[in-house]
């Protein structure tokens, strides 16, 4: 191979992987385990009722994470469009300001990412109940109207219940109704502190973002209760889904094992005190709150099952 031709393959390898980086950060890849935790906790909590079905785990698992991507591009695009973003904006892709990807490319993305969901979502409807089919739907436009239409979700103090209410304990009990075709009191109180993390992951970002939020007309709950105020009710979030976890044992018969998520007690309180010193970190620590709580819940209602 002639010293040319190496140069040219070089190049092209170089651009590839360029490329394919920029995608991969345009989905923000350090939020995505919020798709993925509550899919595995529904999953998990339904092996107590009866065989799971691995295609369905698989279908809702990837549905989920092509409808959090979508959303994460319909943001990118439309705060974007609005001129939130910039250069100089911490925690967004940064296809468009940073590397002068088309804006119409990122919002056909997001479109893509909808239309695979929507066919997995069709598998998964029929092979449960076509009832999932408005849902999922309902999901669908909350994920395009959390920055996109007239008013977006975003621009209120309500983005942090939606998130967690949709990306939290909707998917939960998604995935645990495919496999046991019902919904139990029981999945949704399981459900109900991976809403309040996936909610503290959405304040995280308001949070640190308030100074440009506000500049850009947001109302965001973070900017209402002001820096402190939404760090402590950050703090209290994280306090209530781990007192949570005691309830689900004491009063809701739950296997003690659950108990296994105080060991990623020290991720929330890393997010807090980063949170106070105003680093960087705090953001991710949030993310990895959720992840290492949802595991090892995850492990603690496996185990328990195993030795019931």
């Amino acid at each position: 191979m002639t010293s040319h031709n190496k140069e040219n393959k070089a190049a092209v390898e170089q651009y590839s992987n360029s490329k394919g980086k920029i995608l991969w950060q345009l989905t923000r890849p350090h939020t995505l385990t919020a798709s993925f935790v509550p899919v595995l906790i529904g999953t998990v909590l339904a092996m107590f009722y009866g065989h799971v079905n691995v295609w369905m785990f698989l279908a809702m698992l990837f549905s989920c994470l092509w409808i959090q991507i979508a959303t994460n591009l319909f943001n990118e695009y439309y705060d974007f469009k609005r001129g939130l973003d910039t250069e100089d904006s911490v925690g967004i892709g940064g296809a468009i300001v940073r590397h002068g990807m088309k804006p119409k490319t990122v919002l056909n993305l997001a479109l893509i990412s909808y239309g695979i969901a929507l066919i997995l979502g069709v598998y998964i409807c029929a092979n449960s109940s076509w009832w999932l089919a408005l849902v999922g739907l309902v999901g669908m436009a909350i994920g395009y109207l959390y920055t996109g239409g007239p008013l977006p979700i975003a621009y209120t103090p309500f983005g942090e219940l939606f998130s967690g209410l949709c990306m939290g304990a909707m998917f939960v009990l998604i995935s645990f109704f495919i496999q046991t075709n019902t919904v139990t009191s029981e999945s949704i109180f399981v459900s109900l502190p991976i809403a309040i993390l996936v909610g503290a992951i959405n304040l995280s970002n308001n949070i640190r973002d308030i100074e440009e939020d506000t500049k850009g007309g947001r109302r965001t709950l973070a900017i209402l209760l002001g820096s402190k105020n939404a760090i402590r009710f950050l703090a209290a979030l994280f306090g209530i889904a781990y007192i949570w976890t005691v309830a689900l044992v004491v009063f809701f018969d739950i296997s003690p094992w659950i108990f296994l998520v105080f060991l990623s007690a020290p991720k929330p309180i890393q997010a807090v005190q980063a949170f106070v010193r105003g680093e960087l970190i705090a953001m991710k620590a949030t993310a990895q709150t959720n992840t290492f709580f949802g595991f090892t819940l995850s492990i603690g209602l496996l185990i328990g099952y195993l030795v019931s």
